[in-house]
């Protein structure tokens, strides 16, 4: 926590001191020499390597904290009134029986009994529930989405989503009028689920160590890749096959400003980005950009004077712009012609649906030759904006 204050304080340092170094150089035509752009560049990248490291740090903290919890809780007597136990995925003897089976060890036929209690219909094994749950937090610390968006969980089949297309409205009504029909109008939206799918490969000499953490390797592997593809969908998805992001011209977020230029964005045009967004939606809206976007506009000013971007100098908050929070994606389209390039609202109203239950397949055969184990691992997962209003974009000039 020390180590973390200490470098969020020596970031906004070096911001205000890149702040008054920019404001002292530019001439009266507002370029810096080429002398200064390089300085400037400097201590710039300085902010942002101190931001990425802070992230990490925060990161380490986090799981840090959640690795030094207990991981059972001894019991000194019988409980009373807990005859139940679990069955299913969620039992103790279904979790060791499918490690096991990952690890191909011998199988009594009491493992295979409680391996035939959550089976798949295809042969591979369901992860337990305990595994499941880690996995779930492995995407969520790869994927920046999943934070901010709503995250809810289907048995089967289509999920429809009622939506309010247009509200009715009251009107004046002259003495022994009659009173206008103004009723609702509703719509529906169907989140559905497309398969995302990762195989990887564990020789044998690791799977037979009994040091290797096998459990926590998957976990890492599957977060990583299924995480980063999934973000990228949920960005710049087109919804063939996959979810519909919020750039996409169908289905995504409507367009709050158009800017001016086709390669620069003006502290105007983020002010009509903010004020474009319906009141309601800002208190909880959020800034999504890419780090060269940043770069870009880092260096804007209001009308008092004041730059824009400010850095978070509070452990466990973000940047900001305009007093909201700023979160940054690779996958976020860079500044081009005619490229949606800011997308600011509140992405509590994109709705991420996970189709119950992820598998793992283990692949003895097929790299038998190499001494390798596969591991084929799926999920089923869609992703759509509920309220297109409720999230704006900032688009290039064409």
């Amino acid at each position: 926590m020390k180590r973390i204050l200490e470098l969020r304080e020596k970031r906004a340092k070096i911001w205000e001191d890149a702040k008054v170094f920019l404001d002292q150089k530019r001439g009266q035509d507002g370029i810096l020499a080429a002398a200064d752009i390089e300085v400037y560049e400097k201590m710039e990248a300085d902010v942002v390597n101190l931001g990425k490291e802070i992230d990490r740090l925060e990161r380490q903290q986090t799981l840090d904290l959640e690795f030094s919890k207990p991981i059972n809780t001894p019991i000194t007597g019988k409980p009373t009134g807990m005859t139940e136990s679990k069955s299913g995925r969620g039992s103790d003897e279904y979790a060791a029986s499918f490690w096991n089976a990952m690890r191909n060890k011998s199988l009594s036929f009491e493992i295979t009994n409680a391996l035939q209690i959550g089976s798949d219909s295809e042969g591979g094994y369901l992860v337990p529930d305990e595994f499941e749950r880690t996995l779930v937090e492995g995407l969520e610390e790869e994927n920046i989405f999943r934070t901010l968006a709503k995250v809810i969980t289907t048995a089967s089949g289509d999920r429809k989503i009622p939506v309010v297309a247009t509200k009715g409205t009251a009107s004046w009504i002259d003495e022994e009028g009659a009173v206008p029909e103004s009723d609702d109008s509703f719509g529906q939206v169907s989140i559905s689920a497309y398969k995302l799918g990762t195989m990887l490969k564990v020789s044998e000499e690791l799977l037979n160590d009994s040091i290797f953490n096998l459990e926590a390797y998957i976990a890492k592997e599957f977060a990583r890749r299924i995480g980063a593809k999934e973000e990228e969908a949920f960005f710049i998805g087109d919804g063939n096959g996959k979810p519909t992001g919020i750039f996409h011209a169908t289905g995504g977020a409507q367009d709050g400003i158009t800017a001016a230029s086709a390669t620069a964005i003006t502290v105007d045009e983020i002010m009509d980005l903010f004020y474009a967004l319906k009141s309601p939606y800002r208190k909880s809206a959020t800034f999504i950009l890419n780090d060269a976007t940043v770069k870009a506009i880092r260096k804007l000013k209001d009308g008092n004077g004041n730059y824009i971007w400010q850095p978070s100098i509070t452990a466990g908050t973000p940047d900001t712009i305009l007093n909201r929070p700023v979160k940054t994606s690779a996958y976020v389209p860079n500044i081009a012609a005619g490229a949606k390039t800011i997308a600011f609202g509140d992405f509590g109203y994109y709705w991420v649906a996970d189709r119950q239950g992820r598998s793992f397949k283990r692949l003895n055969e097929l790299y038998a030759t190499t001494g390798q184990v596969g591991f084929m691992a799926t999920q089923r997962v869609d992703g759509k904006l509920i309220l297109p209003e409720a999230i704006k974009t900032l688009k290039q000039k064409a």
